[in-house]
C-alpha cells in the first residue's frame, strides 16, 4: 500500500483528449492518478497518445502517474482496476467517467441511418461504462470519505450534435449524476456532470486539418482539457461539493464561479445561450 498520503484519483479513457488532459492537471494538483485506457504502445492507434505517456506527464507535474490498461467493455477488467486501487492506495478520492468510444464518423454529414451502426458503441463505452466504473468505485469512495465521481459531459446533451448516439450517451451521464447523487447523499460522496466547451485535442486537430472551414471558426474558443481538470479539483476541495451534488454544470460557468482560466489566463466563453443549459432534476424521489 502506497505510503505518501496523496489524495487518490481514476481517469477513464485517458489516452488522450479530454482524460489526459484532466489527468495532467490533478497531477498538477498533487494527486495520484490512474489512468485508463486501451492504449499502450505509440502508433497502435489512430491517434497519437498511450496511458504511459499520460502517466509519465502526471509524474512530471508533481503527481503520480500509475498507467493501467483497462477496456472498459470489459467489466471484470473495470472490477480489477477498483480492486487493485484499493490494495495499493487504500482510498479513493476522486473518478472522473470519461471513457468513450468515439467512432471517427461521428462528425460526417448524414442522417443516423446513413452513417456506421458503430456510433452506437458510445453508449457501450460512454455510458454503460460509466455506470459499471462508479459500481465499483462507490463503496471505496463512501470509505474515503469527502468523495466525488465526474462525468464529462457536453451540450450535446441538450441540443442536436452529432447525432442521437452521442445525445443519448450525454444526456444520461448527466442523469446518472442526477440519480447517483441521490443515492450518495447521506455517504459524504458528491456526484457532477460537467458539460465541457470545444476541445483542442488530438482528435479536434485532426478535424481541423480535414475541415478547415467548418471547425476553425468553433476552435477559436476551444478549452483545453486541463481546464476541465481544474475546475474537478476545484469541486472536489469545495466546501459547497455536496450541495453541488447531483447536478451538471457549464466548464465556462464553472471557471468564473471558482475564478479558474484557462491556459494564458483566457476565460473560456459559455455557449448557454447558444447551444443550450443543462437541465434541473425534479426533486421527486420515487423509490
Amino acid at each position: 500500500m502506497s505510503n505518501d498520503n496523496r489524495k487518490v484519483a481514476v481517469v477513464t479513457g485517458a489516452s488522450r483528449g479530454a482524460g489526459a488532459g484532466i489527468a495532467r492537471a490533478l497531477g498538477e494538483a498533487g494527486y495520484a492518478v490512474y489512468v485508463t485506457g486501451r492504449t499502450v504502445e505509440e502508433g497502435k492507434a489512430p491517434l497519437p497518445g498511450t496511458i504511459g505517456a499520460t502517466a509519465q506527464a502526471v509524474d512530471r507535474l508533481g503527481g503520480r502517474g500509475v498507467a493501467v490498461a483497462v477496456d472498459h467493455r470489459d467489466d471484470a477488467q473495470v472490477k480489477a482496476l477498483f480492486d487493485r486501487v484499493e490494495r495499493d492506495e487504500g482510498r479513493l478520492d476522486i473518478l472522473v467517467n470519461n471513457a468513450a468510444i468515439i467512432d471517427d464518423a461521428l462528425i460526417q454529414p448524414g442522417g443516423f441511418w446513413e452513417r456506421p451502426l458503430a456510433l452506437v458503441d458510445i453508449l457501450d463505452v460512454g455510458l454503460r461504462s460509466g455506470y459499471v466504473a462508479s459500481f465499483h468505485a462507490a463503496p471505496l469512495l463512501i470509505r474515503t470519505g469527502g468523495g466525488l465521481i465526474a462525468f464529462t459531459s457536453s451540450f450535446g446533451s441538450a441540443c442536436y450534435m452529432h447525432g442521437p448516439a452521442y445525445g443519448a450517451q450525454k444526456a444520461g451521464v448527466d442523469k446518472f449524476a442526477a440519480d447517483m447523487g441521490v443515492d450518495l447523499r447521506d455517504h459524504d460522496a458528491a456526484t457532477v456532470s460537467i458539460w465541457m466547451g470545444p476541445l483542442r485535442t488530438e482528435r479536434t486537430d485532426k478535424a481541423i486539418a480535414e475541415r478547415p472551414d467548418q471547425y476553425e471558426a468553433i476552435m477559436a474558443n476551444a478549452e483545453t482539457p486541463e481546464f476541465t481538470g481544474k475546475l474537478i479539483a476545484a469541486i472536489h476541495g469545495s466546501p459547497d461539493r455536496m450541495a453541488m451534488s447531483g447536478q451538471t454544470f457549464i466548464g465556462a460557468e464553472l471557471g468564473e464561479r471558482f475564478g479558474i482560466s484557462d491556459a494564458g489566463g483566457k476565460q473560456p466563453p459559455s455557449f448557454r445561450a447558444m447551444l443550450g443549459e443543462p437541465r434541473l432534476p425534479h426533486p421527486a424521489i420515487v423509490r
